[in-house]
């Protein structure tokens, strides 16, 4: 057997392993027994500590010495580079730290959820900290002397720094910041949609959205969590949503959001399964195709036209009557608290604050003891209104509790790569609006699966999103979209 051909093997089963840890994960979040919490943090403390083993297998340097005279093709080559960037960032790590983190990440899920429903930051505090110290070491390991956050945005958004990142926030704040007071001024405020709205009724109606979007039912399947997630790649990728029965777009837009992840997974070309092209090539691009299926997709006028007869056939006595009010509705600008619920205007500076604050953190220029107040203290700061609990404010995400940090940014990332990809979609799919107005978003989506998902990791997130788009990645595109779009809603 080759170098190559021994290598291709090993890392087939790491693939298939770190698949199974995956769905751990997922039994954790949906339907794993209460009681379960410290088994489950053993049993990924254990599969951790095998697959940190394989990964930093010394045969793996071995293989790749040799394969490299063996490449034949494009695809060989990627697979050697991913791999090798794996192997020397995974040799980095200790053991006993990979270990740790894996066990102390899976206990801190259920204690941040307890935490998050009891409104109490302190219970949360100590698990943080914890977390946060863990997390510092890793960075120091991988970093290897340079930038300890840049070294875990690495792991999400490949050859992203933090000073490329603020540079990209910084250009956008001002056309935002300049928006939002626009619209907030402006004469004309959509309804708000008003009512109860049953919990059967809006996961039926999640449902067809997921159907309307593509989503195979018979390699996925949609479960509730509290904070919504998809998991899983190749022939098995699952969603979960959330209700709230005061607000059905919650519901309905969460669901969109994750087909939009699933759909990436799911469109991946079948011969990259268990390879290391068989993923999404970043978290930027990931979430490029879930917040282009939510918004500019899902709150189009079209989509929320078929949207709108949907709701008002499944829901008594709803007080928005005409499909034109609906869809002001659906894209109503308001200084909300939750990240996942923010609308397209403001939903990057919700990012922009999380980048700041958890730079800080892993820098030690903030400490756990002050993060709520430092919080608090910005959201005032950049959405004119005060936190009113926990819930809605540091504790509503789950990202830092299971060890996300560098993970934030790459949600504007994603909006900036959707901008693009929008505007490239519309050229290519000029009559997209007549299918959405049926329902029927599977165009965009087969636009997508052709430019973006069945390339899986092959090509590198920038040049895959400019060889989609045919322009250079810029955020121009995101900015005048959203400009347009809140102008003719808010008759600016």
């Amino acid at each position: 057997m080759s170098d190559f051909d021994a290598l291709m093997e090993f890392q087939r089963t790491t693939e298939a392993l770190s698949s199974v840890a995956e769905r751990l994960g997922w039994d954790q979040e949906t339907v794993m027994p209460r009681g379960a919490t410290e088994q489950r943090a053993e049993e990924m403390a254990a599969m951790e500590a095998v697959l940190h083993e394989r990964r930093t297998d010394p045969r793996i340097g071995e293989w790749l010495d040799g394969a490299e005279a063996e490449v034949e093709d494009e695809e060989d080559a990627r697979m050697l580079e991913l791999i090798g960037r794996d192997y020397r960032r995974q040799t980095r790590i200790p053991a006993r730290l990979a270990t740790e983190l894996a066990r102390a990440t899976s206990l801190a899920q259920g204690i941040w959820a307890e935490a998050r429903g009891n409104e109490d930051v302190a219970a949360f505090l100590p698990t943080l900290s914890e977390i946060l110290m863990l997390k510092r070491e890793e960075a120091a390991a991988i970093a290897d002397g340079g930038d300890a956050y840049d070294a875990l945005l690495d792991d999400y958004e490949p050859g992203a720094t933090a000073q490329s990142i603020a540079a990209i926030f910084d250009e956008m704040r001002p056309r935002l910041v300049q928006l939002r007071d626009d619209v907030m001024g402006a004469d004309r405020q959509p309804i708000r949609l008003d009512g109860q709205f049953p919990s059967e009724t809006q996961l039926r109606l999640a449902r067809q959205c997921a159907t309307a979007f593509g989503y195979d039912w018979t390699r996925g399947r949609m479960d509730l969590a509290v904070h919504p997630f998809s998991s899983g790649r190749w022939q098995d990728s699952r969603i979960t949503t959330r209700v709230v029965t005061s607000d059905p777009f919650n519901c309905l837009y969460s669901t969109i959001h994750e087909v939009g992840h699933s759909n990436y997974e799911l469109g991946i070309d079948s011969d990259y399964a268990f390879t290391a092209l068989g993923r999404g090539v970043s978290l930027g691009v990931h979430e490029s195709q879930s917040r282009i299926a939510e918004n500019q997709i899902g709150r189009s006028r079209a989509f929320t036209e078929w949207l709108f007869a949907r709701m008002s056939d499944a829901f008594d006595g709803m007080n928005i009557d005409n499909a034109d009010d609906f869809y002001a509705s659906v894209n109503r600008v308001t200084p909300g608290y939750i990240r996942t619920e923010s609308d397209e205007v403001q939903y990057n500076l919700h990012i922009m604050m999380r980048f700041d604050l958890e730079r800080d953190l892993i820098a030690g220029r903030l400490h756990t003891a002050d993060l709520e107040e430092a919080w608090n203290t910005r959201f005032l700061k950049d959405f004119g209104v005060a936190v009113d609990k926990p819930s809605n404010g540091v504790l509503q995400d789950v990202h830092w509790s299971v060890g996300l940090f560098g993970y934030f940014p790459t949600y504007a990332l994603g909006n900036v790569y959707a901008g693009c990809l929008n505007r490239a979609m519309g050229a290519a799919v000029p009559d997209l609006d007549a299918s959405l107005t049926r329902g029927d978003a599977t165009p965009a989506v087969e636009w997508l699966r052709e430019n973006v998902h069945r390339h899986g990791a092959l090509i590198p997130q920038v040049p895959l999103i400019e060889q989609a788009s045919g322009a250079p990645v810029s955020a121009d595109p995101l900015l005048d979209y959203l400009e347009e779009k809140f102008g003719a809603i808010y008759d600016l």
